[in-house]
């Protein structure tokens, strides 16, 4: 199956302002990456005359193609090649049988589609991630260390309780229902699927309640159950560098101003850690978690569209 087949994400799409809308002639090739025995999805926009290249990892409530619509096609048009990955278990990605896929994998997944993409040119690549995709550029950049900067709505370290509170559905599910989790994952019950709406606060992914309905219907993003295992490996990741020392790429937080599930100073326990490089802030004015606002969205293409400026400048 591929995007052009699939209805939920024009019905998403649809609560965009126009220009943000993609008619047919305006979506992103699909292509396939095989990768680990998964048949993992990419929105492509490629362009060999592009100064550089920006992946683009999307949350636990998104997907690829709602990357595409809010930020890969608009920074196609600017000029700049585009990639958005469905990582497994979202979008149209296709999962091994009998894989147990875990929040490391999509870690993994995006170290090693740095380096496919550096093996076909040295372009510089910068990563964006929203949502749990903001913290993936960041785990992803630790890892692979090759890529020359990271953009993220959100940078959530979930090893912090304070940001399990204050991101779960419910206390209770921040303090009893995360423990029971990494129990979970740690028996037969790692294979058990929960909603996402059940484990977060979904119901703030945007503050449209009608386009929230249509995210909520679409299984491939904002409707997906994940695993256990998924879950606890989720909550308990560890970077291959801790903040204090982090000295690969300069940050970039693009933080909604109306976000009303991940506001700015849980980002800034994290941010704040950081030492060895620049990290800059933009609020974007209006906008929700998974943004569909004026000027919040046109703010959020300026500011990347700066900071990948300021990337290529560094790299000449």
């Amino acid at each position: 199956m591929n995007y052009t087949d699939q209805a939920a994400w024009r019905k998403i799409q649809s609560f965009l302002p126009q220009a943000y809308q993609l008619q047919p002639v305006q979506e992103p090739q699909e292509e396939w990456w095989p990768w680990r025995r998964h048949r993992i999805h990419l929105d492509s926009y490629r362009n060999p005359a592009a100064p550089l290249k920006i992946i683009l990892f999307h949350g636990v409530g998104t997907n690829g193609r709602q990357m595409s619509t809010i930020l890969g096609a608009p920074l196609a048009r600017l000029g700049f090649e585009t990639i958005a990955i469905d990582m497994p278990g979202y979008g149209l990605t296709e999962v091994a049988p009998g894989s147990h896929v875990r929040y490391g994998d999509w870690v993994q997944a995006g170290s090693d589609l740095i380096d496919a993409e550096l093996a076909k040119d040295a372009r510089p690549i910068v990563l964006y991630g929203l949502s749990a995709g903001g913290m993936a550029t960041y785990h992803v950049a630790a890892l692979n260390r090759k890529v020359k900067g990271i953009v993220g709505m959100t940078f959530l370290d979930q090893r912090l309780q304070q940001v399990r509170d204050e991101t779960a559905l419910n206390i209770v599910m921040s303090r009893i229902g995360g423990p029971l989790l990494t129990f979970a994952a740690a028996s037969p019950l790692a294979g058990m699927r929960l909603p996402m709406s059940l484990a977060s606060k979904m119901h703030a992914l945007v503050n449209d309640k009608a386009a929230l309905k249509a995210c909520m219907a679409d299984r491939t993003s904002a409707g997906n159950w994940v695993t256990t295992r998924f879950l606890a490996s989720y909550m308990n990741y560890k970077p291959a560098i801790e903040p204090e020392h982090f000295d690969v790429c300069p940050i970039l937080l693009t933080q909604p101003a109306q976000d009303r599930w991940t506001p700015l100073h849980l980002s800034e326990l994290f941010l704040g850690r950081i030492r060895h490089v620049p990290v800059r802030k933009v609020m974007l004015d209006n906008a929700g978690h998974y943004p569909l606002e004026l000027p919040g969205l046109d703010q959020m293409v300026a500011a990347i569209r700066t900071f990948l400026d300021g990337v290529i400048q560094e790299a000449t």
